[in-house]
């Protein structure tokens, strides 16, 4: 790898303000004080321009604009040939693109703002890649040149002959009821007129439709928005299927639902592209996988296609060694030490909740009583619809049990399970009028708001926030509420693997430090088991009765989960994640015949 650099200037169009600030940026650069024009700012301009090519990177612009709207990156020359989208001067660009395979499924995974989107929009023929030049943007015949000798260049042939026909599940579900109106009945109908695969009824069966037949489409939740989502697509006819991050708001049994339903669409000449944030779904679903690096909202690169354990692997370690290459800092790994029945014994259990029942509607939910001890994370597995939720109302007391039992007060703080901004005004002013002691505290902002990375939005509107941040934002004024008790509703929710594997240990090391509880309700198994001390298993019929057993330990309760869906997880020796073993294959019957559903190795 040469050591030459070039460089990329990245313009916050939302934060660069030329009308409100003194134009530091411009008067502050040595190239424009030699009579170049490297940044222009002229009275008419929204942004500033930076030139790339004039720009010697010294970095004083970016310390001097008052609105951190400049970033200039430096980037190894050799990808500066396999720039393959660019929006516009001084914004993202992607280098690269994943290359799918007929009769496999692809795996995208990499944090967000990363180019996953873009690329599928790409692939799909949405997008006509312009190799980075967007003021003249190249022909379909150059475009194909740029990719010859690759599986790309079949690919775009045949989207460019309209052989290829691409659909795609979106990644925000929540926007499905503005684009469809009407019951699923009427979408059923619809749908059957563009229905060529025989497969509607098995996908109503596995995905759990038949409940929500006479409902209308805006008045589903989140899981059933998505299980409609996934749906749609599967009963159409393509050649190019694409899921958006299928998994949210889905539980455990429904995600493997899912990702059965979408492996059952290949065939040898169907391509299947997913983009995924929890790694156990991603590992099960996918064949292979390509990574995404760079820097969100400035550049991202696609790596060259790996195997599914190696690519997964690469991710959480940060280093790509076909490239000889460092994209983070840290590796991620999942040492998990096994909480023993006699440390648990020994601890003196300073909390209790009676057993209680709890009637809502045509739903009953029972739960056995239950110990606990400061210091402790709790963490609740179960499907959608069994009351966890409700759970953690009971116990806040916002929700009173039936009769006269009731939940000895406790001081707790809640994180819901949605997230709806109501605060007008920064992010910076919610954290002071909220939890102003917290924020101020250097140990807080060592342990919970700097891991965050709060900072890149700390000054930005509540209302304006991602879906991620939002999360984090909600994390960050939990912990900050002074409690002895803290209820965590899906916090991995929005976040990409990234994101959730720094969100667990943050509450882990926060719980830890501060030597309160945690009772945490969370889909993602990987982030579960890594959170989890004890587990409290939920089961019954979703919606209907349901029963939360008494707390025990992380084997024994995945081992009891784990049954209920008829899954077996095996341990990945390098990093120590679960990885989830392909159903009926020789590992997973094995494990079943010994009961060993859930596997906790440690090797030293």
């Amino acid at each position: 790898m040469s050591d030459k650099l070039t460089r990329i200037a990245i313009v916050n169009s939302d934060k660069c303000k030329p009308k409100k600030c003194r134009q530091e940026c411009k008067k502050s650069c040595p190239v424009v004080r030699t009579g170049k024009l490297c940044i222009e700012v002229t009275p008419d301009s929204k942004i500033a321009f930076i030139s790339e090519s004039l720009c010697i990177g010294c970095g004083i612009c970016p310390k001097k604009c008052p609105f951190s709207a400049i970033n200039i990156i430096n980037l190894p020359t050799n990808l500066e040939t396999q720039v393959t989208h660019r929006y516009s001067a001084n914004s993202f660009k992607l280098h690269r693109l994943p290359m799918p395979r007929p009769g496999q499924v692809l795996g995208l995974v990499g944090t967000n703002g990363i180019g996953k989107s873009t690329a599928l929009k790409i692939l799909s023929g949405k997008l006509k890649p312009n190799l980075g030049r967007y003021q003249d943007a190249p022909d379909w015949e150059e475009i194909l040149k740029h990719f010859r000798g690759s599986e790309l260049q079949n690919y775009f042939t045949k989207v460019l002959e309209d052989n290829l026909k691409a659909i795609i599940k979106p990644q925000y579900v929540d926007q499905v009821p503005k684009a469809i109106k009407g019951n699923i009945r009427d979408v059923e109908r619809l749908l059957e007129s563009r229905r060529q695969l025989g497969n509607k009824q098995d996908i109503m069966d596995v995905l759990e439709l038949n409940q929500v037949r006479d409902r209308d489409v805006d008045k589903l939740s989140g899981g059933e928005l998505q299980r409609f989502s996934i749906g749609t697509v599967c009963v159409q006819k393509a050649d190019v299927y694409m899921f958006d991050e299928p998994s949210s708001y889905l539980d455990v049994k429904q995600r493997l639902s899912a990702a059965r339903i979408i492996r059952s669409l290949l065939s040898p000449e169907v391509y299947v592209i997913v983009v995924e944030h929890d790694l156990s779904v991603l590992d099960y679903l996918s064949d292979f996988i390509c990574v995404l690096y760079g820097k969100p909202a400035a550049y991202g690169v696609v790596t060259l296609p790996a195997s599914v354990r190696e690519g997964i692997n690469i991710f959480l370690d940060g280093h790509i060694p076909t490239e000889n290459l460092r994209f983070r800092d840290e590796s991620l790994t999942f040492r998990i030490a096994e909480v023993g029945e006699d440390y648990m014994a020994d601890k003196e259990m300073s909390y209790s909740y009676p057993s209680m029942e709890k009637t809502l509607g045509g739903f009953h939910l029972s739960i056995e009583p239950g110990k606990f001890t400061d210091s402790e994370i709790i963490v609740m597995m179960g499907e959608n619809g069994t009351g966890k939720t409700t759970f953690c109302r009971m116990l806040a007391g916002a929700e009173k049990p039936d009769g006269t039992k009731s939940v000895p007060p406790m001081n707790i703080s809640m994180k819901p399970q949605k997230i709806t901004p109501k605060f007008t005004g920064t992010v910076r002013q919610l954290f002071f009028k909220k939890i102003k002691a917290s924020f101020l505290n250097p140990q807080f902002q060592t342990d919970v708001y700097k891991p965050l990375k709060i900072d890149d939005f700390i000054d930005q509107e509540v209302q304006n926030l991602s879906g991620g941040e939002l999360q984090r934002v909600a994390i960050v004024l939990a912990l900050g509420m002074p409690a002895d008790i803290y209820l965590i509703d899906e916090p991995s929710a929005y976040l990409d693997s990234e994101q959730r594997i720094i969100a667990a240990r943050v509450i882990k090391r926060f719980i830890m430090h501060a030597k309160k509880t945690a009772f945490i309700v969370e889909h993602d198994f990987i982030m579960a088991t890594y959170l989890a001390d004890r587990v409290i298993v939920f089961d019954g019929q979703p919606s209907i009765d349901a029963r939360a057993n008494t707390p025990e330990s992380l084997l024994s309760g995945c081992n009891k989960f784990l049954k209920n869906l008829d899954v077996t997880f095996r341990r990945d020796p390098n990093n120590f994640r679960p990885r989830i073993n392909k159903y009926q294959s020789q590992l997973d019957q094995e494990q079943k015949l010994n009961g060993k559903y859930f596997f906790l190795e440690n090797e030293s």
